[in-house]
């Protein structure tokens, strides 16, 4: 990239919270037209690095220095890095789900004269935006009813419209399907060749290699390298090594499963959807898992896994239920979370900042909250056996915390997800949901997870694992059930799991196993 105008410069950048340093002298340099991603380990400092860039912390909270198109900048709020041509999209897209595809788009940005919106005009534009992104939806579309996709699309045609030249996408695919996340690398493939750089910030090894031209890997504060992607050494286990200061030979640990008797069974659960309730969502499902074992279920986006794990666990999600679940052999009623938790059942969600987790309260409040009763004596808490609790996770699960009063939404992600099953630990669970665990967590972190998993069945913990990463399933579990539009469509155990045979069982749909 070296003949290219080089269009940011960040040096010896150096940011603290409260005395702890997150980045320290990190410097990048990205090259114009170019898509630069940034790697590294879940608190390494790369959404921090971001936020300085975009003027989410303005000039003169950190030390170093940008440059933008060869000139020094410094911005001393986000309103001023989308003037000179920065926009960022965070993680959590930032959308009015009430408001229209139209109105979104053009939020704080309206098309507008004399105080008064010409909605022709922004009709017309936010229909040519949409058209630029591949989109193909009514500008007047209520957001609320569009897929994650495609709001991630909206995202894209609002920072058009602002006439970007430098994006930022903090994990754009973190939420997306196999088909929408090639439909979003695609839309960025074109942004490049029509002179848009981006930054891209993901967990996604396989993304990264696809789509980067560079990638800069940031470990703990620091930059490590910036490595040439067209280079034959520009491998996943290069990134790894570099992200993780370690290599990663085999990405699972090794594990002998202890498998003892059945200890969890599901027979002929049916929910219908919560709005439409002639609409089956989960159709007959039928499923055991045994002590010691880690059960997978596999399925395309919308198959109905979540579902089905939430209208066990309590009834959170559908209508209509019907079906058996039985603990040890004694059939049992999860009618309520109450009930659900009463009898050893654990689900931990795949949204974790929405379901999981409270972001503004403490570590300890966190990892209490399932279980409050077990700290208190006469209907009063005590904050000492709270407290020392907590420690005790933080240290068996290595939290990274400075201290167990830190408020959870400041951990990154992958401590996020420790402290959501140490959460459910406390309340004593024998059978433990896991969906999507590892999600949006970096493959440092994923590795501490999976040993988290592993060291629970070899408790003799029944564990069910929902996972849209194949691999993933693959690498860590002892039987894989596929799902398809509501219905169990197969069973494997893993010696006979492949990416293929679990791919024909996932897209073969109820009515062809009937």
């Amino acid at each position: 990239m070296a003949d290219q105008a080089t269009i940011l410069r960040m040096q010896g950048i150096t940011k603290d919270f409260s005395g702890v340093r997150a980045l320290d002298d990190v410097s990048l340099e990205v090259a114009r037209g170019e898509v630069h991603a940034i790697c590294g380990e879940n608190g390494a400092g790369k959404s921090t690095l971001m936020k300085v860039l975009s003027g989410v912390y303005p000039h003169g909270t950190y030390t170093g220095t940008i440059e933008l198109n060869g000139a020094e900048a410094t911005f001393s709020d986000i309103n001023a890095s989308e003037a000179a041509g920065i926009v960022i999209i965070h993680q959590e897209l930032a959308l009015n789900p009430l408001a229209s595809i139209a109105e979104n788009i053009f939020l704080g940005n309206e098309r507008a004269a004399r105080g008064v919106i010409n909605w022709d005009r922004t009709t017309i534009e936010a229909a040519a935006l949409l058209a630029k992104v591949g989109l193909n939806e009514n500008p007047s579309t209520k957001v609320y009813e569009i897929g994650v996709g495609k709001q991630q699309l909206v995202e894209i045609a609002k920072a058009m419209a602002k006439d970007v030249s430098l994006l930022i996408l903090d994990e754009p695919t973190a939420a997306l399907n196999d088909e929408d996340s090639d439909h979003l690398l695609d839309l960025i493939a074109g942004m490049r060749d029509h002179g848009i750089t981006c930054i891209l910030i993901s967990h996604k090894l396989r993304e990264v290699r696809r789509i980067a031209d560079r990638v800069t890997v940031i470990r703990d504060g620091h930059t490590i390298e910036t490595i040439d992607m067209s280079s034959p050494d520009a491998t996943e286990a290069r990134i790894i090594k570099a992200m993780v200061g370690r290599e990663l030979n085999n990405l699972f640990p090794p594990h002998q499963p202890t498998i003892g008797e059945e200890k969890f069974r599901v027979e002929d659960w049916t929910a219908h959807h919560p709005a439409d309730p002639s609409r089956v969502v989960v159709d007959h499902a039928s499923f055991s898992v045994r002590a010691g074992e880690i059960v997978g279920f596999a399925g395309l986006m919308g198959a109905g896994r979540t579902e089905l794990a939430m209208s066990l666990f309590g009834r959170l999600y559908g209508t209509g239920i019907s079906g058996r679940v039985y603990k040890d052999g004694e059939e049992i009623t999860t009618a309520t979370v109450d009930d659900a938790v009463a009898h050893g059942i654990a689900y931990v969600t795949e949204d974790r900042k929405r379901y999981g987790l409270n972001l503004i309260a403490s570590v300890t409040t966190n990892i209490s909250a399932v279980a409050l009763s077990r700290f208190a004596r006469w209907g009063v808490i005590d904050r000492n056996r709270e407290y020392l609790s907590a420690e005790d996770y933080r240290r068996d699960m290595n939290i990274k915390t400075p201290s167990v009063s830190e408020v959870v939404g400041r951990l990154s992600g992958g401590n996020q997800q420790k402290v959501v099953l140490s959460k459910w630990l406390v309340s004593g669970p024998d059978v433990l949901i896991l969906d999507e665990p590892t999600r949006g967590i970096d493959v440092g972190a994923k590795y501490e997870i999976y040993g988290l998993i592993n060291a629970l069945a070899d408790q003799g913990k029944a564990v069910v694992m929902i996972s849209s990463e194949l691999p993933e399933l693959l690498g860590m579990c002892d039987r894989i059930y596929t799902i398809s539009e509501g219905a169990v469509t197969g069973e494997l155990p893993r010696a006979e799991a492949t990416q293929e045979n679990l791919m024909y069982l996932m897209t073969m749909g109820k009515e062809a196993q009937r």
